[in-house]
């Protein structure tokens, strides 16, 4: 091969490499990863001093749903910190400190968060910022029961192409052993 055939191969590999990179380094934008937060529904709570909004991206609320949760203090989130306390029926309860909402950096939230169990909900809200602590609640958040079929249909559909799978492979084991068995 003459050396200006191997040049124009390396410049084809080189070519191909910065392509493939370009198209890694495109799709790994993280504002094209995920959908902007839409918030169709909205509740109020007075902690204190603090007026919050309290934006929900799905309504009516299904239990084992998944949906993002907003909590936007009248004045913005600055200087200011935030606990959620959830209390849910049969006194489930999660507690949590309020972060800046992944995709929404202006507020508080919680991305794709699902409630667990359907029935009446509690949200207990403490604000702590320049105008001292306030607390407030939002009482009977009524959540209803999970869409569609229930949990233990779900899995036992969804695992049908496993048991598939592994009937397939079970055959093809036990004929491959067939084969090697009659060569012998």
């Amino acid at each position: 091969m003459s050396p200006l055939g191997s040049l124009s191969g390396s410049r084809r590999a080189v070519a191909a490499v910065l392509a493939a990179t370009g198209l890694v380094l495109a799709s790994a934008t993280p504002a094209l990863a995920y959908p902007p937060v839409e918030t169709v529904h909205t509740e109020r709570i007075q902690a204190g001093p603090y007026g919050v909004t309290v934006g929900f991206s799905t309504w009516p609320l299904r239990a084992m749903q998944s949906l993002d949760f907003t909590f936007t203090p009248d004045d913005g989130i600055g200087g200011k910190h935030g606990t959620i306390t959830m209390a849910g029926p049969g006194g489930q309860k999660h507690r949590s400190r309020l972060a800046k909402h992944p995709r929404k950096r202006e507020v508080w939230g919680m991305d794709t968060l699902a409630l667990p169990r359907e029935g009446t909900w509690r949200f207990s809200l403490a604000v702590e910022g320049p105008s001292g602590r306030g607390e407030g609640v939002m009482k009977d958040l009524q959540v209803l029961p999970q869409p569609g079929p229930p949990m233990a249909l779900s899995w036992s559909v969804g695992t049908v192409p496993l048991w598939v799978l592994i009937g397939l492979l079970a055959v093809a084991w036990r004929r491959t052993r067939m084969v090697v068995a009659e060569q012998v």
